[in-house]
């Protein structure tokens, strides 16, 4: 989704063309280009990765509709994942009341809830059509999931996850990030289902920067 068009029409049909056709990703053998499949960085982004991993960065915003639908080929190629790379989610806030849902994402992740709760999430926006975009749906949201509200209201509105979100908005203007779903690479490259011609697409270019940043180590 392009961050200039956040219209709940305008993520609908941007959708397709975001997500890809796989059959037309894969059709393209071509080596990835910069400046056409992804960008290189004029200045490198800080990592969070440990010494000797290549950080992964996907951008994402919940209630966007193809993040939802890239969902599933990234939790495949996660399965996958070469033992030097450092995988990490970042929610994206393009506008302030995308911030509630960065604050969901962290809150989630402070109580080790991600592995368990973070499809569940897709799913009550997408499939049920369960907004949560404010703090009363969110803890709505946690309460029917079984957590404890009191202790998920407390954390959502502390100074770390405020923290936390914060960062999370520097990295997406560092990234220079123009929509989601997005991919990060060792803080020196992006890329994104627009330059890469789709989000299949954009996977194979994934293993191309690791590769490259692998190299350059």
């Amino acid at each position: 989704m392009n961050r200039r068009e956040f219209s709940a029409a305008a993520a609908v049909v941007l959708g397709a063309s975001a997500l890809g056709w796989p059959h037309l990703a894969l059709a393209q053998a071509r080596a990835p280009e910069e400046g056409k499949d992804f960008r290189a960085l004029d200045k490198k982004v800080p990592v969070e990765a440990p010494a000797g991993k290549i950080e992964v960065v996907e951008f994402f915003w919940y209630s966007c509709p193809h993040c939802n639908a890239f969902e599933p080929l990234l939790n495949a190629w996660l399965k996958k994942l070469p033992p030097d790379v450092s995988f990490r989610r970042v929610p994206v806030a393009f506008r302030d009341d995308f911030v509630p849902q960065q604050r969901l994402y962290y809150t989630l992740e402070a109580m080790g809830k991600v592995d368990a709760l973070h499809d569940k999430v897709f799913d009550a926006i997408h499939k049920e059509h369960q907004p949560t975009d404010r703090e009363d749906r969110i803890l709505a949201f946690a309460d029917k999931n079984g957590l404890d509200k009191a202790k998920f209201q407390e954390i959502y509105n502390g100074f770390a996850v405020a923290t936390k979100a914060r960062k999370a908005k520097q990295l997406q203007d560092d990234y220079q990030v123009d929509g989601v779903p997005a991919l990060g690479v060792a803080g020196k490259y992006y890329t994104d289902g627009t330059l890469a011609g789709g989000m299949p697409r954009a996977l194979q270019v994934l293993d191309y920067l690791i590769a490259e940043a692998r190299r350059s180590r």
